[in-house]
C-alpha cells in the first residue's frame, strides 16, 4: 500500500521548532547498519537512502530498500533516485511508494566522473529541459513529498538562477543544496552565497550542505545563509554525535563532547557495521579505512595515528594502533570538534 506523508512532517519541513538535520546520501557509507549506528548515537531529524540507480535494466537494490524497511529510527527516510530516463524514473518511483519512505528525493549533484558522464546526477545540471521534465513527472506522481539534492551547476553557476525557477515551478517540497559545482567536487571553498540565493528565491525550505563540520559551523551556516537547517555528510562519519550534538545546542542543552574513548567505542560498532560473512580481512580492514580516513583528522594533531592505521594490513595491527591512541591515559582526552590543521582526508572536503 502507498504509505503518504502525515500533514506533521510536511508542517514540520516548512517551520520547524529548531533547525533541522539531516544525514546527507553517502554511496557505500549510508548503509542500513551504518544509519544503526547513528541512530544510537543521536539520529538526524531526516534520512536519506544511498541513491537507487535507474535505468531501462534496473530493479530496486535490496540492500538499499532494507534501510527502508528496516529503519532502525522514528525517523523519516527519503528514497533517493538517480536517473534520467523518464519511463523508468516513473516506473521506479511508483515501485519505492509501496513502501514506508517519507518522500522521494532527486539526485542532481553526484560530482563522480562516472555518474555525470552518464547524464545523470550532477550532470543534469547542463540540460534544463531534462531537468524540466524530470521534475514535472516527479512531482505529478508522489502523492507525497518530493525533494531535490542538488549542486550550484555543473562547470559554471550560470544555470543557478534558472534551476531555482525550475525548482519554484514544480513545487518542490524541500531543497538539498551543495553550495560547490559538480567540476569543483570537493575541492574548493564552499560558496555559501548561492545557498543564501536560494533561500532568498524558492518557496519551499533550504538545507544547507557542504562543509557543515562541526556545531560551530552548522550554527554559522545557519544564521549566513537563513536556511531552515543542514545536511551533514563526511563530517557525520567522522564525529557521528553531530546531529545530538546540534539539537542540543539550539534546545539550551549541555553540548556532548565526545572524548577519544567514545571514538574508539564507535569504531568497534563501524567494525561491525562494515562486516558482511565471508568477508577476507584485509578487504574488512579496507572498507573500515574509508571511515577511519575521516575519524582520524580529529584523533592527534600530528596526524600520526592516521599515518599507522593507513599502513595497517590486518586486524592487530589495525586496533592495536586505535587502542594505542584511544585507551588508557588517552580515553579521557577530548576528540577534536573540527578536523586538525593539515591532517586531511581523501577527499579533503565534504
Amino acid at each position: 500500500m502507498t504509505t503518504l506523508i502525515p500533514h506533521e512532517l510536511q508542517a514540520l519541513l516548512k517551520d520547524p521548532p529548531i533547525p533541522l538535520t539531516a544525514l546527507a546520501p553517502m554511496q557505500d557509507v549510508t548503509t542500513l547498519e551504518f544509519m544503526r549506528v547513528v541512530d544510537r548515537c543521536g539520529p538526524p531529524d531526516l534520512f536519506f537512502t544511498e541513491f537507487f540507480r535507474v535505468h531501462p535494466h534496473s530493479r530496486l537494490e535490496p540492500h538499499i530498500l532494507a534501510s527502508i524497511t528496516e529503519n532502525p529510527s522514528d525517523r523519516p527516510i527519503f528514497a533517493q533516485l538517480i536517473g534520467e530516463d523518464l519511463e523508468h524514473m516513473e516506473r521506479a518511483t511508483r515501485e519505492l511508494l509501496n513502501f514506508p519512505i517519507a518522500g522521494i528525493d532527486l539526485n542532481m549533484g553526484c560530482p563522480a566522473p562516472k555518474v555525470y558522464k552518464k547524464n545523470v546526477g550532477g550532470g543534469l545540471l547542463r540540460d534544463l529541459p531534462k531537468v524540466d521534465a524530470l521534475l514535472g513527472l516527479l512531482r505529478s506522481i508522489c502523492p507525497g513529498l518530493f525533494t531535490v539534492k542538488m549542486r550550484i551547476g555543473f562547470d559554471s553557476t550560470d544555470n543557478f538562477a534558472a534551476l531555482l525557477d525550475l525548482i519554484n515551478r514544480h513545487h518542490v517540497d524541500l531543497l538539498s543544496l551543495h553550495a560547490r559545482t559538480v567540476k569543483e567536487m570537493y575541492r574548493s571553498e564552499v560558496h555559501y552565497a548561492f545557498i543564501r540565493q536560494a533561500v532568498d528565491t524558492v518557496v519551499c525550505p533550504v538545507l544547507a550542505n557542504g562543509d557543515i563540520s562541526s556545531v560551530e559551523k552548522a550554527v554559522w551556516a545557519l544564521q549566513y545563509t537563513g536556511a531552515k537547517g543542514v545536511m551533514v555528510g563526511r563530517a557525520a562519519i567522522r564525529n557521528p554525535w553531530i546531529f545530538r550534538q546540534i539539537r542540543e545546542y539550539f534546545t539550551d542543552q549541555t553540548v556532548f563532547a565526545p572524548t577519544l574513548g567514545d571514538v574508539r567505542a564507535y569504531i568497534d560498532q563501524l567494525r561491525t557495521a562494515t562486516y558482511v560473512d565471508g568477508l577476507p580481512e584485509l578487504n574488512h580492514i579496507s572498507r573500515m579505512k574509508k571511515f577511519i580516513n575521516f575519524i582520524g583528522q580529529s584523533v592527534d594533531p600530528a596526524g600520526t595515528f592516521l599515518h599507522k592505521i593507513r599502513r595497517s594490513k590486518d586486524y592487530k595491527t589495525f586496533f592495536s594502533t586505535c587502542d594505542a591512541y584511544m585507551t588508557g591515559e588517552h580515553a579521557h582526552k577530548l576528540f577534536a570538534s573540527e578536523p586538525h590543521k593539515n591532517v586531511v582526508a581523501r577527499p579533503n572536503r565534504e
